[in-house]
């Protein structure tokens, strides 16, 4: 009762469901749709395509307008172009803020060690003072280019004053910062809060699958799957970490954003840590005749649980958090699996303890994955504004 009830809701969901590319490509995954036959250029091959035009845009600018500024080793912002230009924009921020505080802090200690000292004595302290710098002020990441920076200025055999050099570095930094934030920017600009939003709706496609691979070996032996969607459940949390780093540093792109991402990334972890609870609990119990005598009240709530997966990703795609999902109610779930619960409470005496307690922890585990689902969709919409949860 409790496969054929998810599976009957999951072939629904999968009929109605208006896939995004991350969603069809899971679907070809799980085996659900067959696979096409990719193109020439298919959407990754595309992002590459686009990603490697805007590299060599930018380093071409960057060149062209070090020329035209007299700047003599105006390679040094092509390079800084081609460093901090990455796949998105937030990223890109990201490593334009690292370069050039990094590159800030090794001009002004490489000019102000070359002062006094000698080679390679002032140099080593410079590179030294550089590392605590960075680690003090929590730029870790800054602290190479400062290395790299402060190496310049004082290795470099150059005639002239060393802040000259430091100076001239500083400027062919920025130039290639500002250069690759523009192309970022303005050429087929790539969003990582989109992305993300892209990303989590995957997410939870994923949880949900990994959901129902828990519960069929609660009812029968282990999904063949089982190892696979968790390993991918967690790449998933951990890819999305990232470009939720990344999309803090991005412009807004509207009220709650950034809460509402944050908050769903969240939740996301709170669901895979109650999943894999579920996981222990469920173990060696596919013999558990106990759990039977809570159907249908227990197959109802998973079959909802599966199909709340699939309605929070839905809204996710769609960023409107304040639709209800059709025909299901988890509160009511809940309430119908207690009520069960304690109807049967008094034939627990032909079960062993061990099947009760499994039976048991299964129900509280289902009502807080239950209650997870519900709350992802409603604070998110709080969270973004929406005026009815």
């Amino acid at each position: 009762m409790l496969i054929a009830l998810m599976k009957d809701g999951q072939t629904n969901m999968r009929m109605k469901a208006s896939k995004t590319w991350s969603q069809q490509q899971l679907a070809i995954k799980l085996r659900v749709e067959q696979a096409e036959k990719p193109g020439l250029l298919s959407w990754e091959r595309q992002r590459l395509l686009i990603h490697a035009a805007k590299t060599a845009l930018a380093a071409a600018l960057c060149w062209g307008l070090a020329r035209r500024l007299g700047l003599h080793d105006g390679y040094w912002g092509s390079i800084s172009a081609i460093i901090v230009l990455q796949s998105n924009v937030g990223s890109t921020v990201n490593a334009s803020r690292d370069r050039i505080l990094g590159t800030l802090i090794g001009a002004v200690l490489g000019f102000s060690f070359s002062l006094f000292g000698t080679l390679p004595w002032n140099y080593i302290l410079a590179v030294l003072a550089a590392v605590i710098v960075c680690g003090l002020l929590g730029l870790r990441s800054s602290s190479r280019l400062a290395g790299v920076t402060i190496t310049i200025v004082m290795l470099v055999e150059k005639t002239g004053p060393r802040w000259s050099l430091a100076l001239d570095r500083v400027i062919e930094v920025v130039l290639g910062i500002v250069v690759a934030l523009a192309v970022t920017t303005l050429v087929f600009p790539d969003r990582a809060r989109l992305r993300l939003r892209d990303g989590l709706a995957q997410e939870f496609l994923v949880l949900g699958a990994f959901f129902e691979a828990i519960l069929h070996g609660f009812s029968g032996p282990p999904a063949e799957n089982f190892t696979a969607l968790r390993e991918d459940a967690l790449a998933m949390l951990r890819g999305n970490n990232q470009l939720l780093e990344a999309a803090r540093n991005e412009p807004s792109g509207g009220p709650g954003w950034r809460e509402g991402l944050s908050m769903l990334s969240q939740f996301g972890r709170s669901l895979y840590d109650a999943l894999v609870a579920l996981e222990f609990s469920v173990k060696d119990s596919h013999n558990d005749a106990y759990a039977q005598q809570l159907e249908p009240a227990l197959g109802k709530l998973a079959a909802d649980i599966r199909s709340g997966f699939h309605h929070v990703a839905g809204r996710i795609h769609a960023w409107r958090f304040d639709v209800e999902p059709p025909r299901m109610s988890l509160e009511e779930d809940i309430a119908q699996l207690e009520a069960r619960m304690d109807q049967i409470r008094h034939t627990g005496m032909g079960f062993s303890q061990a099947e009760i307690l499994r039976a048991y922890a299964v129900q509280l585990h289902l009502k807080q994955i239950a209650r997870l689902l519900r709350a992802s969709r409603v604070e998110t919409g709080r969270a973004v504004g929406e005026a009815r949860s």
